[in-house]
């Protein structure tokens, strides 16, 4: 197939030139490889394709109609050739990405946004959903990636801390706490949280009871059939607290106020996780983006300073 592929652009070359030894110039070969590779196509084919003189070569008849029906062919191929090269650049192509949290601000709002910028033809497929089920596609190579919380080494996949942010508690404007720059977890033994039905929810509220458990108290939740939106509006409208990350301080609700919490337990790290068997080129770049990202003492200060 390579041999067959060449052939046909030595002929196009040494068409478009008129001479062996300037088409042999122009495609980095010895001109005995473009006599012979030529020569060997006009025996397969039982035609002369070029006439040859001492002032060069020209295409007899049959060699200009043959050269007109492969001449589209070769043209789609260079075509794919270069679709091909410039996926593997990551110039074009796909990245699947699955989140349990907020985009809205952050690191991971900049990580999109750096990757981008560097690689506007690549597309980045976003999708909401949980733990368990990003972490399914990831085995099965649905997704490409999946942020979720936690550091701890995942079965079967890679897995890479990337940021921290601090737990906030999201509150109603008009709550006795919302006067408070910051809060500790005696400082919510008696509220009323609410959470999702839905991601993230259950993974909102096995915190809640973890951590409320650290100060000998059991809390008391009550989960909403509501997304993450509706949900803090709800908190927005007096209908309880609740817990989110940092990046929510980016999102701005009538009525709703968030407030850190103090303690270091309450910085929670975020890692991505995939498939070491993943050789997406785009996805590979997105990977580079982060860690360059990470590294960057400006990012990973900016994630706590607010709240340290």
């Amino acid at each position: 197939m390579r041999s067959a592929v060449r052939q046909l652009q030595y002929l196009m070359v040494a068409a478009q030139v008129g001479s062996f030894r300037r088409a042999a110039q122009m495609c980095d070969v010895d001109q005995s490889n473009i006599s012979r590779a030529l020569k060997q196509l006009e025996d397969h084919l039982g035609v002369t394709l070029f006439e040859r003189t001492r002032c060069g070569v020209r295409l007899t008849p049959a060699g200009e109609r043959f050269l007109a029906e492969v001449a589209p062919a070769l043209e789609q191929l260079e075509s794919a050739r270069r679709s091909a090269r410039s996926t593997r650049r990551a110039e074009t192509g796909l990245v699947r990405i699955g989140i349990l949290t907020s985009l809205a601000g952050g690191f991971l709002r900049q990580l999109v946004q750096a990757y981008t910028e560097r690689h506007p033809r690549v597309r980045i497929d976003l999708r909401d959903g949980g733990r368990r089920e990003h972490l399914a596609a990831v085995r099965a190579q649905r997704l490409d990636v999946a942020i979720i919380t936690g550091a701890d080494p995942v079965p079967g996949c890679e897995t890479r801390e990337f940021w921290r942010e601090r737990v906030h508690v999201a509150l109603w404007a008009g709550h006795p706490l919302a006067g408070r720059s910051k809060l500790d977890w005696p400082d919510l033994k008696t509220e009323h949280f609410i959470v999702s039905r839905g991601e993230p929810g259950p993974e909102v509220h096995d915190y809640i009871v973890r951590r409320s458990a650290d100060y000998s108290t059991y809390p008391d939740v009550e989960e909403k059939a509501a997304l993450q939106d509706t949900l803090m509006n709800l908190v927005s409208l007096g209908q309880g607290i609740t817990l989110v990350s940092a990046a929510w301080t980016a999102v701005k609700v009538p009525g709703l106020v968030l407030r850190p919490l103090t303690a270091r337990a309450d910085i929670v790290p975020f890692s991505a996780v995939w498939s070491a068997a993943n050789d997406n080129p785009a996805f590979l770049r997105f990977l580079q983006t982060a860690q360059l990202l990470a590294s960057s003492e400006h990012t990973g200060a900016q994630q706590l300073r607010p709240d340290d």
